[in-house]
């Protein structure tokens, strides 16, 4: 510190803590826009994205609180109507929930927003497909930061049925989730 610093008594704040406060504070706002997104107490996206909005009328699953398939009041989606699930991708190499149930024969419209800063994908079909990352799989690719990117896929076979995301490296560190069929 040079000798008018001293004098007035003035000291530098070390860069390292800096950027701890700053990593820390990117954790809080990814954590507090993930529960945003994914404990929704709303039936109705309030958020722009495939059909939705303010005055929107599709429903949008909450994995937590909505029928599933198989119980009371639980409406299939169709070709005409798909039934909408959000999932998060990150900031771990992880789907956010890694696991779903459909009925057989039903129409889901998978939005996928990316949480942190690593690009993801979103590929869905029937397990064996999806693990061997087989083109023609469906999927979408270089879903970024805070993007969200949909795809609409009929489950009309047994299954079983997967999602991941084949980013170099995700798959192996477990980016990767499971798709219960339930008969309607």
């Amino acid at each position: 510190m040079d000798s008018d610093h001293q004098q007035r008594g003035v000291h530098a704040i070390p860069s390292w803590f800096v950027l701890a406060i700053a990593i820390i504070a990117l954790i809080v706002g990814a954590v507090a826009l993930t529960a945003t997104l994914t404990n929704r107490s709303s039936p109705f996206s309030m958020m722009g994205g495939a059909g939705a909005g303010m005055m929107g009328t599709r429903p949008v699953v909450d994995p937590a609180n909505a029928p599933q398939p198989g119980e009371p009041g639980f409406v299939a989606g169709t070709a005409a109507s798909p039934r909408v699930i959000r999932l998060t991708a990150g900031p771990a190499p992880a789907f956010s929930p890694s696991a779903v149930s459909v009925a057989r024969g039903e129409t889901i419209t998978f939005e996928v927003t990316t949480m942190g800063p690593t690009a993801h994908e979103f590929m869905v079909g029937p397990a064996d497909a999806v693990a061997a990352d087989e083109e023609g799989t469906p999927e979408v690719a270089d879903i970024g930061m805070m993007q969200t990117k949909s795809l609409t896929y009929t489950f009309d076979g047994a299954g079983p049925y997967a999602f991941a995301c084949h980013v170099t490296g995700h798959y192996e560190a477990g980016m990767r989730g499971t798709i219960a069929i339930v008969a309607p």
